[in-house]
């Protein structure tokens, strides 16, 4: 019996390939064709009523959004409607926090860590002069704190006009905080997720939030 020829294909080992050398191959192929290894932006959350958001410092559950009546004390005293925006937040930090207010622009949300600094869009657009007006509800009275491991209720509302129609629904982009060192300094404390845009770092939209608005009811 005679030895193969050296270059003949008889009795050749076949080369084994680990399968994640192959998917190392593919990907860096995949990755150079788009363009390089660059950061994939990561769009916010689409949520709904009832949804409940991890936002760092506070988890926060949207409750609803409703129209509320205040009647008038006096018989001449015309009856007061809002838009009620009605969430459920507590308190994950180890200090108390306040309600604070909602941000005219997101870009004037700053580094505040109150829980409306955090909703720094409202759709539709709320009117001047008409709000917003933000309270945490303690045993049914008005406050603005918000008390560590304890979760509050908290309304950020606004007026209507008289006649004006209320919005079929509203629409919040919500940013979240992270405990983490300062631009400034190294003190850690929480601040809120931010990016730049340009010249300015403004806050980064973790989700959007869509609540319908309830008519009919009375505060």
């Amino acid at each position: 019996m005679t030895e193969a020829p050296a270059g003949s294909s008889e009795h050749r080992r076949p080369v084994v390939v680990p399968v994640i050398a192959l998917l190392t191959v593919t990907v860096v192929g995949i990755v150079a064709l788009l363009g390089g290894l660059e950061e994939v932006e990561v769009p916010p959350k689409t949520l709904s009523q009832g949804a409940v958001l991890d936002q760092g410092l506070y988890s926060t559950r949207f409750v609803e959004a409703r129209v509320t009546v205040e009647k008038g004390e006096l018989t001449f005293e015309e009856d007061k409607r809002f838009v009620e925006m009605v969430f459920d937040v507590t308190n994950l930090g180890d200090e108390t926090m306040s309600v604070g207010m909602p941000p005219a622009k997101p870009d004037q949300a700053g580094f505040g860590s109150s829980f409306a600094n955090s909703l720094v869009r409202i759709t539709p657009a709320i009117k001047e002069g008409k709000g917003p007006f933000t309270f945490a509800l303690a045993e049914e009275d008005q406050t603005n704190q918000l008390h560590p491991g304890t979760t509050t209720k908290v309304v950020v509302r606004y007026r209507l006009d008289a006649g004006e129609r209320p919005p079929e629904q509203m629409t919040l982009d919500v940013a979240t905080f992270a405990y983490e060192p300062g631009f400034q300094d190294e003190t850690v404390r929480w601040q809120m997720v931010t990016e730049q845009a340009g010249e300015k770092w403004v806050p980064t939209v973790q989700a959007k939030v869509t609540l319908p608005v309830k008519t009919g009811g009375s505060a």
